[in-house]
């Protein structure tokens, strides 16, 4: 079984224009769609965070962004830092699926995104980037676009411990890991 790991689309993440947002809304969704498809999981992980970043556990702004297709049936994880497995129970609920491949995508590339991937080579995951599907804001030293190619980049080239990562765009994933076909 496969498992798409969808970082922080939360509502107060998006009150600021992000790279190529609708873009990336819609990859997503066509990777929950063809997961759900293909007899996968989709899990959406939420930032626990304070009232200052409008990421308050309850708050709008901590809700899954209105145009993410999130059913109930999906598992929810609600961590407090970038790693969302660290203190969550999201490796347990990876592991109890049986899964085969974990494809991840989601908000804060350089942050979030960036260090769960990480943390998923380091438990012997094995990860799957969606290119395409992954987005951030601009930074005061660099914009959004070369933020998200690099990371790209980055994850192609990561030393790894069992498998390599494989990152690739929203329509090759769904054809080659989660086509039904």
């Amino acid at each position: 079984m496969n498992v798409l790991v969808v970082i922080d689309m939360q509502k107060a993440l998006f009150e600021t224009p992000r790279f190529k947002q609708d873009l990336v809304i819609s990859n997503i969704n066509q990777l929950i769609d063809a997961t759900r498809s293909s007899g996968g999981k989709v899990i959406h992980v939420q930032h626990n965070g304070d009232a200052a970043e409008g990421l308050e556990e309850g708050s709008e702004g901590w809700q899954i962004h209105a145009d993410i297709a999130q059913q109930v049936t999906d598992t929810f994880v609600h961590k407090t830092l970038c790693d969302a497995f660290y203190k969550t129970n999201l490796l347990n609920q990876i592991l109890a699926f049986g899964t085969q491949r974990v494809i991840f995508c989601g908000a804060a590339t350089d942050f979030c995104v960036d260090t769960t991937v990480r943390s998923a080579v380091s438990n012997q995951l094995p990860v799957i980037v969606a290119a395409d599907a992954h987005t951030t804001g601009d930074r005061p030293h660099l914009k959004a676009d070369a933020i998200v190619e690099h990371h790209n980049w980055v994850w192609t080239n990561l030393i790894t411990t069992e498998s390599d990562i494989v990152v690739a765009d929203t329509k090759t994933i769904i054809a080659n890991y989660l086509s039904t076909i």
